[in-house]
């Protein structure tokens, strides 16, 4: 993670809302500030998509917001068709997949590390030396194996240190929680998908907003604490 010193000048915290399922959505979304719109294309649930109505979608994403494209042990062929017809900026991938899986469809690609439950959390040094292709990492609520988007947060303060790529948080994260969750871990980014939600799959526009809302407060109040 990028020392707070440094945070004043560098960046903001990045806001990517995933399991889009509405073109109205994603049009909020990005009005609202989002950074990046997630489609999810695995498993068998609501926020689930198909290649083309992940592209009908994508466009009403503004101007120089990222599309990224979700994944879990998905089979060749199936991440080259989202590639192809969907064109995301990022591929996100939350199974087994090894380094060299991720990096072969010419898309910078993030790799989800599951941190429910009790199991240890992984190092830097091992994140690097699994995953050296990673753009970036992110870090989940669910338990290894299961399914990611399951609204489960767990202790922030259990991220790796010295980490050298970009950090994202997922898992539980909501309006009334993502203000602690920013000024405790100071991630490059947050990740909410049930959190902003009416139902599955249906995003809310009022706690949209007030996430955006607050995890821009929670930038000043880091920012204004920096010595």
């Amino acid at each position: 993670m990028i020392p707070i010193q440094l945070r004043r000048t560098l960046f903001r915290t990045r806001i990517k809302v995933c399991g889009m399922t509405r073109s109205g959505d994603v049009r909020l979304a990005s009005e609202l500030g989002a950074d990046a719109i997630g489609f999810v294309f695995t498993g068998d649930g609501p926020r689930r998509v198909t290649p083309s109505q992940a592209r009908t979608m994508r466009a009403a994403m503004a101007p120089l917001v990222d599309a990224v494209a979700l994944f879990q042990d998905n089979e060749l062929e199936e991440v080259r068709e989202v590639v192809r017809l969907v064109r995301p900026s990022l591929l996100q991938f939350h199974g087994d997949e090894r380094d060299s899986f991720c990096r072969g469809f010419g898309v910078p690609y993030l790799k989800a590390i599951p941190m429910g439950g009790k199991a240890r959390a992984p190092t830097a040094l091992e994140l690097h030396r699994e995953y050296p292709g990673a753009a970036g990492f992110i870090f989940d609520g669910n338990r290894s194996g299961e399914p990611g988007g399951g609204g489960k947060a767990f202790d922030w303060t259990r991220l790796p240190k010295d980490l050298t790529k970009p950090v994202l948080l997922a898992g539980g994260l909501k309006p009334g929680n993502v203000f602690d969750a920013v000024t405790t871990a100071l991630p490059w980014g947050v990740d909410v998908s049930t959190g902003v939600e009416s139902e599955p799959g249906i995003k809310d526009g009022e706690r949209l907003r007030r996430f955006v809302e607050e995890v821009r407060r929670a930038d000043c109040h880091v920012e204004n604490d920096d010595p």
